[in-house]
């Protein structure tokens, strides 16, 4: 199933329309914003949140954000959306014949990721952050001066030596 958004600008300000304490699930759900149709989205409970922030009962009172304060005090009615997207591409880019038999492989990846979260009590959103890479661009290569036969010499070497 395709993804609600085609890149980082756009997973962005669907998280920035959401208003703490207003947005409801239903109205995600309008927003694509769904883990029954988008499968970026998990689904935690409140144990998943209280790994995630171990440190939140030792933080003094109003220091913590309000909608994480009040979705850890409420217990099982809080939960949480977290989302994670990883949108890129490789693209093997040099000489055919080097990158075929091993001797130079040239890679390019490009994209975009994208990670939020977003809390719950009930079924009222009280917290929500986006963030990310919105340009992924990376270069990678490796080579091998003896092509194909790079490792052959630890598959022939006998076990225990």
């Amino acid at each position: 199933m395709p993804l609600p958004w085609a890149n980082y600008d756009q997973a962005l300000a669907a998280i920035n329309q959401i208003v703490p304490y207003k947005t409801t699930r239903a109205d995600l759900r309008a927003m694509h914003i769904d883990p029954t149709t988008n499968p970026s989205i998990t689904i935690l409970t409140y144990t998943d949140l209280l790994a995630r922030f171990p440190a939140a009962p030792a933080v003094p009172a109003g220091q913590l954000e309000r909608g994480i304060a009040d979705c850890l005090r409420s217990g099982k009615r809080c939960s949480a959306y977290w989302i994670s997207i990883r949108q890129v591409k490789t693209k093997r880019v040099g000489n055919f014949w080097l990158d075929l038999f091993a001797f130079k492989r040239h890679t390019i990846t490009k994209g975009w990721t994208f990670r939020a979260m977003i809390v719950f009590v009930g079924d009222t959103v009280v917290y929500a952050l986006g963030s990310g890479r919105p340009d992924v661009t990376e270069e990678q290569t490796s080579r091998n001066p003896l092509g194909p036969l790079q490792g052959v010499g630890e598959a022939i070497r006998p076990h225990g030596l």
